[in-house]
């Protein structure tokens, strides 16, 4: 029995089944940790959607960006593009099935087996895994509840840009939202930096800093697996596990298993040439 975490799908489903071809996926055995963003920008989030769902106890989910923008399709919250990839899924026979359960895949997920936890882009340096749990939690109540289009809606933007325990309502819920799924850089020790999205290479004269090289709360025992960063390169750095190989931007679509007292990591090409611009 095997534990793989996958980066970024992002609507590269066949890029996905070679990935499982390699590693020898057997769902009846296996189980496979998505770290979010499933659809979006790739040709076939439809079908990377339908996959993931059928798996069922065999896979487990955390939400990305673009996962919580085609829920914000869906809700009506936002329009689609007439060339989204995303309108495939929002015209499916089966769509209401679908984002019915991506509505409900969780903001993080920890295992205390593996004392690991998965999330899309990371867990602010102020929280420890206790409130990051009971954080996540709330949006997840809100998204999961009746009021779930009038979260999304108040959903998009980049402020506020610092925690606070005293923030209530939609910017208290849109912060949280924002660490767990877009977070990259720290402009100060407070504030994140919602607009830099670049190689750390890049800003090695500015005053950026990466959320993960920041003091954390966090115990030092917990391993932390995240995408979302495509160009961050793919790794190990300390005891955050970047998995975003870019696969829909040309890279690779990246496995690493985790039930090893030493990881492995799994890699296969794109075949992805040029995906569709989408918010990000």
């Amino acid at each position: 029995m095997a534990i793989y975490a996958i980066g970024d799908v992002q609507g590269c489903y066949s890029e996905l089944c070679r990935l499982l071809e390699k590693i020898g996926f057997d769902a009846s055995l296996d189980t496979l940790w998505f770290c979010g963003d499933l659809v979006n920008r790739g040709p076939e989030s439809l079908e990377t959607l339908r996959f993931v769902k059928s798996l069922g106890s065999s896979a487990v989910t955390v939400l990305g960006n673009h996962d919580l923008h085609l829920l914000a399709l869906h809700h009506g919250v936002k329009k689609a593009r007439d060339t989204s990839c995303l309108k495939k899924i929002l015209k499916s026979p089966d769509r209401d099935e679908l984002l019915d359960w991506l509505q409900q895949r969780p903001l993080l997920h920890y295992d205390d087996i593996q004392n690991t936890v998965l999330v899309h882009a990371g867990i602010h340096p102020a929280w420890g895994l206790s409130k990051a749990r009971k954080l996540a939690g709330e949006v997840e109540t809100a998204l999961r509840g009746k009021k779930a289009a009038k979260f999304l809606r108040k959903m998009y933007g980049n402020k506020p840009t610092a925690w606070s325990d005293d923030l209530d309502g939609a910017r208290r819920l849109r912060f949280i939202t924002n660490v767990f799924t877009r977070m990259r850089y720290f402009r100060t020790s407070q504030e994140l930096d919602f607009d830099a999205n670049g190689s750390p290479r890049k800003y090695l004269r500015s005053r950026l800093t990466p959320w993960y090289e920041m003091k954390a709360r966090l115990r030092d025992d917990i391993r932390v697996l995240f995408g979302h960063w495509s160009t961050l390169p793919v790794g190990c750095y300390g005891r955050f596990f970047a998995l975003d190989g870019g696969c829909v931007w040309g890279g690779h679509m990246v496995a690493l298993r985790i039930d090893f007292e030493s990881e492995d990591w799994f890699f296969v090409d794109s075949y992805t040439s040029q995906p569709t611009k989408t918010a990000n």
